[in-house]
């Protein structure tokens, strides 16, 4: 028991609100969407999910094991003028750009639902053991509370090697909760911008939620990271429904010459919050992004979905689109100019 408490993470307390006061996102005692966005749920619907959700998984998980190139230490931390990448399956993004070493919403744990009496099971396994050969994290980055984005055995794993936490307004409550330094850790709100040594920081607006438990939804805010240097300028879309959010951050920070947009777990009851794989690639031609990945896929099976459907669909759509588009298998290095059309799912059932 106390253990599942310790997954909830921090309390609002009468002081944080008045902090989250502050925001002009906070209203009514909640953070808020730009745009009205519902989950469109219905009860009556609920057993036949849970059903699907427990019993029928059918090509909803691969057969096997996904793979996971090994990770090549040497290789990432030598000097580069582009930023290399590596994409752990579902949001897990490490980044190494202007020599300092980036990990972006590491849930590299192998339940999604820690809480749940039933468990959502990783693609892969033993990916918390990656956290082993990884070098020191100058910066970790947080786009929400949600289990699948911020799991804490991985942050306590992390912990001894982590400098510093940008999080979203909101998630510093839990990473105190959980033993990390206040004062390591910096809050976010839409648009706000920092510098990180010599890389330009900026939290963007998505159309979600958040929440750990039945009494904190939206008590913490949600979106995405913009990451431009004198070379490059790189976009994290962060889980989002479709919405007009996306030209908003191509007109203040675009254009981008690589995007990581969110694709997968969708379902047409929480279509607002998750969006489609064809509105993925229609949101990276909004932001103005030259070329984008596909991510939120390969790695739990939160949906209905084929676990091969987003980025079938993704591709398929990118293709139609003229939109160029990369594919790097899990764990495998890449840079934004790289060629990266390998469709390794294809071999793997």
């Amino acid at each position: 028991m106390i253990g599942t408490m310790k997954q909830f993470g921090g309390k609002v307390t009468r002081q944080l609100s008045d902090q989250y006061g502050k925001s002009h996102n906070w209203k009514g005692g909640k953070f808020q969407n730009l745009m009205e966005t519902t989950m469109a749920f219905s009860l009556r619907k609920l057993p036949k999910l849970l059903y699907k959700q427990i019993y029928d998984s059918k090509g909803r998980h691969p057969v096997k094991p996904l793979p996971i190139v090994p990770f090549n230490s040497k290789e990432f931390l030598a000097s580069a003028d582009e930023t290399k990448m590596i994409w752990y399956g579902h949001s897990v993004i490490l980044m190494r750009m202007n020599n300092k070493t980036l990990l972006i919403d590491p849930m590299l744990g192998p339940d999604a639902a820690p809480t749940a009496p039933f468990k959502i099971k990783r693609f892969s396994a033993h990916a918390l053991d990656i956290i082993d050969t990884l070098p020191p994290i100058d910066l970790m980055l947080l786009t929400h509370d949600h289990y699948d984005h911020l799991d804490l055995a991985s942050i306590t794993k992390l912990k001894s090697k982590t400098l510093h936490y940008f999080v979203a307004m909101g998630v510093a409550r839990h990473l105190i909760s959980w033993g990390i330094d206040k004062n390591a850790i910096t809050e976010l709100d839409w648009w706000d911008n920092k510098s990180f040594e010599d890389i330009s920081i900026t939290f963007t607006p998505s159309r979600h939620f958040s929440g750990r438990g039945f009494s904190d939804r939206f008590k913490s805010l949600w979106g995405g990271w913009v990451f431009k240097t004198a070379r490059e300028n790189i976009y994290f879309s962060g889980d989002s429904g479709y919405g007009e959010h996306f030209k908003e951050v191509g007109k203040r920070l675009g254009p981008f010459d690589f995007g990581i947009i969110e694709c997968g777990q969708y379902n047409e009851n929480w279509h607002q919050i998750h969006m489609f794989p064809e509105e993925s690639v229609q949101a990276a031609i909004d932001a103005s992004v030259m070329k984008s990945m596909a991510v939120h896929w390969g790695g739990f099976a939160l949906a209905q979905h084929h676990w091969k459907d987003p980025i079938q669909r993704f591709t398929k759509e990118a293709i139609r689109k003229h939109v160029a588009l990369s594919t790097p298998q899990i764990g495998q290095p890449f840079t934004a100019a790289e060629n990266m059309n390998n469709a390794w799912w294809n071999t793997l059932e």
